[in-house]
């Protein structure tokens, strides 16, 4: 899942991204109104956590103007009235975070959104014995507990999700990376050969020369 933070208050949106990022999701940050406009323009996001009061674009115009896209919309404001949040739902947001908030509930509620951003997919995915739970971040193979880094998880979850379809590099560098990753780096080969040690035998992780990776 990717998302983009888009918040002026620039230690909360780093707080925000890290702590998203430990959740093994592909983040970036924008601190106006303007930058994340742009970004939404070039870059597919599966979620935008939109801080109301953005400087250069008001967050209400942002989310104007990309209301009813692919990407999904959680609005942050100080205001939590409920005035203020049927305002914002009003707009075009898909959800609404009153500051100050747990971050265990924006993570659940990014998540719900990411869910629905693409076509439908459980919170547990499996396929070929093994066993992805993406809300408490655990994989099983045959029973046994899997431990992977946040790209191993990351790249896995995309795999699983596509349901046996060949995921090409570019997707997955599009979907599990945030946009510093050089685009000619050789770090999905890297995460998906010390994925399949970790899965162990027999290998599950296809490479379809050429194309990319699929589960078996």
């Amino acid at each position: 899942m990717r998302v983009l933070i888009a918040e002026d208050e620039i230690v909360m949106a780093g707080a925000i991204a890290e702590g998203l990022r430990l959740q093994a999701l592909a983040v970036d940050t924008v601190h106006d109104g303007d930058e994340a406009l742009q970004r939404l323009a070039v870059n597919e996001y599966d979620v935008l956590v939109l801080d109301r009061d953005l400087p250069k674009v008001h967050g209400d115009d942002v989310c104007r103007a990309v209301a009813g896209g692919d990407v999904r919309i959680l609005m942050l404001t100080a205001a939590g009235e409920l005035a203020d949040r049927v305002h914002g739902l009003g707009l075009g947001a898909d959800d609404y975070l009153a500051k100050p908030f747990a971050f265990a509930e924006l993570v659940a509620r990014v998540r719900a959104l990411g869910r629905r951003a693409r076509p439908a997919s459980p919170p547990v995915l499996e396929r070929a014995g093994l066993r992805l739970d993406t809300t408490h971040r655990e994989v099983f193979r045959d029973g046994r507990v899997v431990g992977l880094s946040r790209k191993e998880f990351a790249v896995l979850e995309e795999l699983l999700r596509a349901d046996g379809a060949v995921v090409s590099t570019e997707q997955l560098l599009e979907r599990a990376w945030d946009e510093h990753t050089d685009p000619f780096t050789n770090v999905v080969r890297v995460v998906v050969m010390t994925l399949r040690r970790k899965l162990g035998p027999p290998a599950v992780v296809e490479t379809v020369t050429g194309v990319g990776y699929r589960i078996r």
